[in-house]
């Protein structure tokens, strides 16, 4: 029912809409399309003002850095795998094994360690 009502208003709405602008443009062409190009003039102009805010926010800026990072990233983790993908293909299938656990072995993991508590000693009278 209220699919129904809301159907109903807007088509009203677009209906209505319609004959005011043939009647507006039935009585004065040219005002007509001077109001529509200065409609048109000021959404240009909002658009724009628009995009250069976008544009100027730092977190976009941020966030396009990291994407052209992370694509660098990808790349030379491509081309080194690239590199070993040949090297392999060449010796043979019992050395692919091989250099596929030494790959694994010499990856590097980028951790951090966190400073706690490491000194204090827990009190075990207490539990």
């Amino acid at each position: 029912m209220k699919n129904r009502i809301s159907v109903l208003l807007v088509g009203s709405l677009v209906v209505f809409a319609i004959i005011g602008l043939v009647g507006k443009f039935t009585e004065d062409p040219m005002a007509f399309l001077q109001s529509i190009a200065v409609i048109a003039l000021v959404g240009l102009a909002i658009y724009f003002i628009f995009l250069q805010i976008r544009k100027s926010n730092p977190q976009k800026r941020e966030q396009q850095a990291f994407i052209k990072a992370a694509k660098r990233s990808k790349k030379r983790l491509q081309s080194k795998s690239g590199e070993q993908q040949a090297k392999v293909s060449s010796f043979g299938p019992l050395t692919s094994i091989k250099k596929n656990k030494k790959t694994k072995k010499n990856s590097s993991i980028h951790l951090t360690v966190i400073e706690g508590k490491k000194g204090k000693k827990k009190n075990r009278a207490s539990l």
